[in-house]
């Protein structure tokens, strides 16, 4: 795969929910971070989006979005101030804590990337640098959300390590790795460990309706959840 195209991007629809239904496609896409000069991917439905969320930091976005001559482009920093919870147990990987601390310190952030979502007038595309953390854990809200199986989100989850070594190289933080050079010395850089999203559906489940239920506890209507599963769910 090239580096002028976006490297961990993939549609979230197809996934099934606990009734036997599945995600509509063409609604929400994830991916890495867009660069002038990128590709358009094929074979995916109404591209270019209509809206893209942005969640990187402002470090991170000094440059006008390069999708913003075609899409309405919303910038959610969903980790600008936010503490991650203290963990004294040296067992729980350091994303589980991270992805923590977005549930407890950036809920209404979380809520406004699912309303852009929700009111999006086509395809819409989250991403932050790599679409695996930031994006990982709004992913797993809008699957869980529509009732998707946590098997399932979890899958989609982890489908980013494959794509790691390329979002690196196209990051700038790897160069082209040599034959011979061991990749679990980048391992950390590349892991999507699976401890961290269940803790993170493990809070949902703490809810009636999973995500749902989360959502309608920081200020999400019922109204807006049955505009999101109409959206978002295959008849």
């Amino acid at each position: 795969m090239a580096l002028d195209e976006l490297v961990n991007l993939r549609d979230l629809g197809g996934q099934p929910t606990g009734t036997g239904a599945l995600t509509r496609p063409g609604v929400v896409y994830r991916s890495d971070a867009p660069r002038l000069g990128d590709r358009d991917p094929g074979g995916l439905p109404g591209w270019p989006p209509r809206v893209v969320v942005d969640l990187r930091e402002a470090a991170e976005t000094r440059d006008e979005h390069p999708m913003a001559p075609a899409s309405l482009v919303h910038r959610v920093r969903v980790l600008e101030g936010l503490d991650k919870p203290d963990e004294d147990d040296e067992s729980v990987h350091e994303l589980t804590t991270l992805y923590q601390g977005m549930l407890l310190g950036a809920p209404t952030k979380l809520v406004e990337v699912f309303r852009h979502v929700l009111e999006a007038d086509g395809p819409a595309l989250v991403h932050c640098a790599a679409g695996k953390d930031r994006t990982g854990v709004v992913s797993a809200v809008l699957l869980s959300a529509a009732g998707v199986r946590p098997d399932a989100i979890i899958a989609d989850y982890v489908r980013t390590d494959e794509n790691m070594l390329r979002v690196l190289q196209r990051l700038e933080e790897l160069p082209e790795l040599p034959p011979g050079v061991d990749e679990e010395a980048v391992a950390e850089l590349m892991a999507t460990p699976t401890q961290a999203i269940e803790r993170v559906l493990e809070v949902f489940d703490e809810h009636p309706d999973a995500a749902a239920g989360w959502l309608a506890g920081h200020g999400v209507t019922d109204d807006e959840l049955h505009r999101w599963r109409e959206k978002f769910l295959e008849e």
